[in-house]
């Protein structure tokens, strides 16, 4: 087979390659993770990447659950002109802003253009300046009235804010931009200012450690209630990411050993070892019916909300009451929802190894 050929086949693959990708992406985060390299330099890749630069506010964030590779009308693109200024809707929350951080990095490292640069550094310096003094993140920044203003695990939000700090004071490669030293020096120094707030709120029950709220409260750092079925609680879900981020720390200090510990722990008595979830799906994949059986040989399970006390799992529905089973609660919540996690396996995976080097 003579060169051009080979050129033209692997030109080809390639093209399949990014088609592919763009199957498997039509949400708009699996498209960030999922599309291959080379898409981020095509000309689709690159009308994505405007549209991502348009929902950037110029305070640097941006805002959530929004599908920014559908096509903008010029009406659109107005609206979200005259939005700019604002900082309207800028959040961490459902990976907003984290996430866009990482698609425009892929973005300069196809296209070397300053302006994905730009938004890069701009979006960098709206994290640090929206962390609290306490080392917490709000949901939203510039801060909105109501529950927004907590410290905020749910979903991951700090931890996805944390990790984007620790590339960059670590200086790693996963970011195709390198900041001055100025900036990874404040990385660092918010990284360090975040790890001590998760080690302030970790909740002790009768004197001992175990895991963390979905959200603590600003200031008394207290398992803070959200929305009306997401009371204050422990959580299995938030806390097992809160954990796989705290011994990815390299010689960690006593108390962030006590804290990792202490929380696999608690997942080790929390684990439900005999129920299993069945779910029934429309046509479209959208759940229409959930339910959990007794069931042996299943893999463990974590309480998305337990008991502050007794660790006893519970349900809720809008109004804001109590359950003690998730059947109690109405469709709508029960099928709209995740009360149920698996996420602290990975905690389970990984804590021999990490105890092996550094436990005591």
């Amino acid at each position: 087979m003579n060169q051009l050929k080979k050129t033209a086949l692997l030109l080809l693959i390639g093209s399949s390659f990014c088609v592919n990708a763009q199957d498997k992406a039509k949400k708009w985060p699996d498209l960030i993770i999922k599309s291959y390299s080379a898409w981020f330099g095509s000309e689709e890749g690159k009308k994505v990447g405007e549209n991502v630069l348009l929902y950037q506010r110029d305070i640097g964030g941006w805002p959530k659950n929004i599908p920014m590779l559908k096509e903008l009308t010029e009406d659109e693109k107005s609206t979200l002109i005259a939005l700019k200024p604002s900082g309207k809707d800028c959040t961490i929350d459902n990976r907003a802003t984290t996430q866009e951080i990482l698609f425009v990095s892929k973005m300069y490292a196809q296209t070397k253009e300053e302006k994905y640069k730009d938004s890069f550094l701009k979006a960098v310096d709206y994290l640090l300046s929206a962390q609290y003094p306490n080392g917490g993140w709000p949901q939203y920044f510039p801060l909105k009235k109501g529950y927004y203003t907590h410290i905020t695990y749910n979903d991951n939000s700090m931890v996805d804010v944390l990790n984007v700090m620790k590339e960059i004071a670590n200086q790693t490669e996963y970011y195709s931009i390198k900041p001055s030293q100025e900036i990874v020096d404040k990385a660092k120094i918010a990284f360090d200012k975040g790890i001590d707030c998760i080690l302030k709120t970790q909740y002790k029950q009768n004197g001992v450690l175990t895991v963390w709220c979905a959200q603590h409260d600003e200031v008394t750092f207290a398992p803070a209630d959200a929305r009306a079925y997401e009371l204050a609680s422990l959580s299995g879900k938030e806390s097992a990411k809160i954990v796989l981020l705290l011994m990815s720390i390299d010689n960690p200090s006593p108390e962030i050993k006590t804290a990792i510990k202490s929380a696999y722990d608690w997942f080790e008595k929390t684990k439900i070892t005999n129920l299993r979830e069945e779910r029934i799906y429309d046509e479209e994949g959208k759940v229409i019916g959930k339910k959990m059986y007794p069931s042996e040989e299943v893999a463990p399970i974590w309480p998305r909300f337990s008991e502050l006390d007794t660790n006893e799992p519970f349900f809720c529905d809008r109004d804001g009451i109590k359950k003690k089973y998730i059947t109690d609660i109405s469709e709508e919540r029960r099928n709209g929802y995740s009360w149920y996690s698996n996420e602290p396996k990975e905690v389970l995976k990984k804590y021999k190894k990490w105890f092996k080097k550094y436990g005591e």
